[in-house]
């Protein structure tokens, strides 16, 4: 059954889990109050969604297997990079099936996705363009012509005001798919007339260290990561490391490493009782020792605090 979902956030945590398809990881960056938006819509066998968010972050998204998934820029706005490439307002960026990647903004970042299930994407592929669109094993940027990826980006702001202001419309089988077929038809022009965007042997080499990266964060999420460790882990050098970080992530290794340590804090500090665990407790479990540069750091980020979050009851 056709549906659309409209929603606002304030909290991070909230927002991602919001998010259609895939688990994501977002990391905020800078302080400031965040606030987001969610577009979902489902129709029959297309989804897509919108998003708006408005701080800067660094994203991590994996699991999205059985689908074929396309991502674009909805407006232009500050910087937005999607596994080390800017995603242009011009580029359409196809793919690979069940792969991670990092994404990262530098501010506010208006973005959307569509997807279908793999068959149904290779059939429309051959029916309506007689070409393949098997999602490739490495994602692949795609610069379609001006008029479809217009045509694309109209269409799918179209929908979106549909969610927004006449959701019953999506509701509708026969709307739904009327509007569904419209958009598929947008996306295979875009997809089958679309030039692929250079060579891109060295990024995919450093989007795979990424990954061995965030495997081995991901064994001992609770506990602090040395560089050195680290680059005996992954099989790299310290250098190749840090250049890989400054391109994905837009920062060293070690500086991800401690914002992630402290927004693992701030979860458990908002999430535990009041009298069950105490601001050192916590502060030492994720491998802060200087309580004091660890308070101030933790305020500069958060804007509050620690004891103040651990206080403050959550609505």
């Amino acid at each position: 059954m056709p549906s659309s979902a409209v929603r606002t956030y304030s909290d991070p945590e909230d927002y991602v889990s919001g998010i259609r398809q895939g688990t994501y990881e977002l990391t905020v960056t800078e302080r400031g109050r965040f606030t987001a938006k969610l577009i979902r819509i489902d129709l029959h066998r297309l989804w897509m969604q919108r998003f708006f968010d408005n701080l800067p972050r660094v994203s991590h998204i994996a699991g999205w297997g059985g689908r074929a998934v396309i991502s674009f820029r909805t407006q232009p706005g500050p910087s937005l990079v999607r596994s080390g490439v800017e995603m242009q307002p011009d580029h359409l960026f196809r793919l690979s099936d069940g792969r991670s990647f990092y994404q990262r903004s530098s501010g506010f970042a208006c973005y959307g996705c569509m997807s279908l299930p793999i068959a149904d994407m290779v059939s429309v592929g051959a029916a309506i363009a007689g070409c393949d669109l098997t999602p490739p094993g490495d994602t692949l940027i795609v610069i379609p012509p001006p008029s479809a990826m217009a045509r694309l980006q109209r269409l799918h702001a179209a929908a979106a005001h549909l969610a927004e202001e006449t959701p019953e419309i999506i509701a509708n089988p026969d709307a739904a798919r009327g509007l569904e077929q419209a958009l598929i038809e947008a996306m295979v022009e875009c997809l089958s007339t679309g030039e692929p965007n250079g060579d891109r042997v060295a990024w995919r080499h450093h989007a795979m260290i990424l990954r061995r990266f965030r495997r081995a964060v991901e064994e001992t999420p609770d506990e602090p990561l040395y560089i050195p460790e680290l680059c005996a882990a992954i099989g790299v050098s310290d250098r190749t490391l840090r250049v890989c970080c400054q391109e994905q992530l837009g920062m060293s290794p070690k500086r991800y490493l401690l914002l992630r340590r402290m927004h693992l804090a701030w979860r458990s500090l908002r999430d535990s009782a009041p009298g069950m665990t105490s601001v050192t407790e916590i502060a030492t479990q994720y491998g802060f020792w200087q309580f004091g540069r660890f308070a101030g750091e933790y305020k500069s980020l958060f804007g509050e605090s620690p004891s103040a979050t651990l206080h403050r009851r959550r609505d």
